[in-house]
């Protein structure tokens, strides 16, 4: 079955840079658009950043420059890059997937930004 974990997250400073790292399985991960996702407390979950099969990258505009999404089709890994992280960025970051018009989630991976 469709499985997506990420991993990468924790507790950073202003300032500083984490990278998060989702695993899939149970698909053709290189036909596949992967993206991701974050949702704050008490806030809709927003698309932060997406990678279509060929590569292209496509961004939320209020996050362009920061984050950086990638992928490795033969590991069967997407990546997010976060620089310069900002206390508003604190959220659980999901992994997302989507099959025959279905959503498929991970687990997510909590983001703390905090002094």
């Amino acid at each position: 079955q469709v499985q997506l974990v990420e991993s990468g997250g924790g507790l950073v400073q202003p300032g500083g840079s984490l990278r998060l790292s989702c695993a899939a399985s149970g698909f053709k991960f290189s036909e596949n658009t992967m993206a991701y996702y974050r949702q704050a407390p008490g806030k809709q979950r927003d698309l932060v950043a997406s990678i279509s099969r060929t590569g292209s990258t496509n961004y939320a505009d209020s996050l362009k420059g920061r984050f950086t999404i990638s992928r490795d089709n033969a590991k069967m890994t997407v990546h997010l890059q976060i620089n310069s992280l900002k206390p508003e960025d604190t959220a659980i970051y999901y992994c997302n997937t989507q099959l025959w018009t279905r959503d498929y989630w991970g687990q997510g991976t909590q983001v703390t930004v905090s002094s």
